[in-house]
């Protein structure tokens, strides 16, 4: 089936024709009809088989008739991150370059004027993150009151993120007769919930099963111990050993961990870019924008990074840490292998991991590999090894024996013996330097002296001793 079958209008068939697309993915057959047919849409599908473009083509031509009035937008949608609702709009401009509609980006990052000052034209198309849109309205700049479709993406994702409360107030916000675009890839039970809440007669569109991986995807997964260090050489070694890697994305589960990678691979000479929530946008934009032009071939990166962005030709995934939640597995290895492209995606597993990859095997329904990766000689010193080596440093140094005067003043004590000169028979010390870390040995002494030579015996046997009478 060709994208002239759907039902879109010329105008969508012409800039969908321009992009060299001519065939529809499973998601975008299925959804698009029903989306024209102004039901409302339960769409589930792995990440990575087109599901933007199942609700952008058909708003492009629903948008088609009908004008918007000032702080009134058209449509509605949500996406959790920043990176996935700048997505979108690249995807209305890129589809609806012959139209003349004005859409509008509520993010954070950004000042309220200049978005209050595309508000105030009117929007037809408005992409949103729950918090900020919450905030226009609270502030009297927004209405939903004219709302004719409400779009609600990555779903599953807006659970995690603990959206799902604003998601509630947004979806009471809006009229009752709207028309909802419900998208996720998997199906926890509070989504479930959610969906028989706010959807109304709901077309189920399931293109494969929830939490699945493609199989244009190569999983493995490598062995390291406890240390933290291990992990980085680890990932070191299977960048320098991977077969037509072109790129690649390294997941982290905490911010920090993404500095940490960050920094140790630019230390080793990587090219390389890093994407986490607490970067300010104009960096997680530039970071992301290199990382598509091929400018950084590497990005270590949150699970910011993990759903929907639609960078095609990633050639390889490595979770640095294993995701605490299966579903965040299946999204991250499903930013390789997309459109059909093979790739390859290695977990670095530790012994604290093992639970967390028995729940991934479960979640998906198959094993992953195990790789046999022999380590190579450690480059990187943990913390625990540099601070017994700098304590063995100091028990090696030569300790000194101080007094303290009546004035303060620390003097070091003459070594006993100090005054006497050298018998003849003594051998000198030796002049050469100790090696690092080693005290000066002291200097031999003769096991015999001369006659009315004292010196070797002990003080306390030098004194006199008195006669009882």
């Amino acid at each position: 089936m060709s994208f002239s079958n759907l039902g879109l209008s010329d105008k969508v068939l012409a800039a969908v024709a321009a992009t060299g697309y001519t065939i529809p993915t499973p998601i975008q057959e299925k959804a698009i009809p029903h989306v024209l047919a102004r039901r409302d849409v339960l769409g589930i599908a792995q990440t990575g088989t087109g599901k933007t473009a199942a609700f952008v083509l058909p708003m492009l031509t629903l948008l088609e008739k009908g004008r918007a009035r000032a702080r009134m937008p058209r449509t509605l949608i949500l996406e959790p991150t920043r990176e996935l609702a700048a997505q979108v709009k690249e995807n209305f401009d890129k589809y609806g370059a012959g139209q003349k509609l004005n859409v509008a980006l509520l993010i954070g990052g950004v000042s309220f004027g200049d978005q209050d000052t595309k508000l105030m034209r009117g929007v037809d198309v408005l992409i949103a993150t729950p918090g900020r849109l919450l905030d226009h309205t609270e502030r009297g700049g927004l209405l939903l009151t004219g709302v004719e479709l409400l779009v609600i993406d990555e779903a599953d994702r807006m659970l995690d993120m603990g959206f799902i409360p604003d998601i509630e107030r947004i979806c009471k916000l809006v009229p009752f007769t709207r028309q909802t675009l419900f998208f996720t890839a998997t199906m926890p039970p509070e989504i479930r919930r959610i969906t028989e809440t706010f959807l109304h007669n709901p077309e189920k569109v399931e293109v494969s099963k929830p939490a699945s991986t493609a199989t244009t995807v190569t999983q493995s997964q490598v062995s390291v111990g406890r240390e933290p260090h291990e992990k980085r050489e680890m990932l070191r070694q299977l960048l320098r050993d991977a077969k037509d890697l072109k790129n690649a994305i390294i997941f982290c589960n905490r911010k920090r961990d993404v500095a940490v990678v960050y920094k140790s691979l630019q230390k080793h000479g990587f090219s390389v870019g890093a994407l986490h929530g607490d970067m300010d946008q104009s960096a997680r934009t530039a970071s992301l924008d290199q990382f598509r032009k091929g400018e950084l071939p590497l990005l270590v990166a949150s699970d910011v990074a993990a759903r929907g962005l639609d960078i095609p030709e990633v050639s390889h995934v490595f979770n640095f840490d294993v995701p605490h939640h299966p579903d965040d597995y299946v999204h991250r290895i499903g930013r390789t292998g997309r459109a059909g492209r093979l790739g390859t995606a290695i977990s670095i597993v530790s012994p604290a991991d093992q639970k967390s990859v028995a729940a991934i095997e479960k979640l998906i329904g198959q094993s992953i590999a195990r790789a046999d990766v022999v380590p190579v000689a450690s480059t990187e010193a943990s913390p625990a090894r540099e601070q017994q080596a700098e304590r063995a440093t100091e028990d090696r140094k030569p300790r000194r024996d101080s007094q303290r005067t009546r004035g303060g003043r620390n003097k070091s004590r003459k070594p006993e013996g100090a005054d006497r000169k050298p018998h003849a028979a003594e051998k000198p010390a030796q002049s050469q330097a100790p090696s690092i870390g080693r005290a000066m040995p002291p200097p031999a002494r003769e096991q015999h002296a001369e006659p009315g030579d004292h010196s070797h015996l002990p003080a306390f046997l030098l004194r006199p001793v008195r006669a009882r009478g």
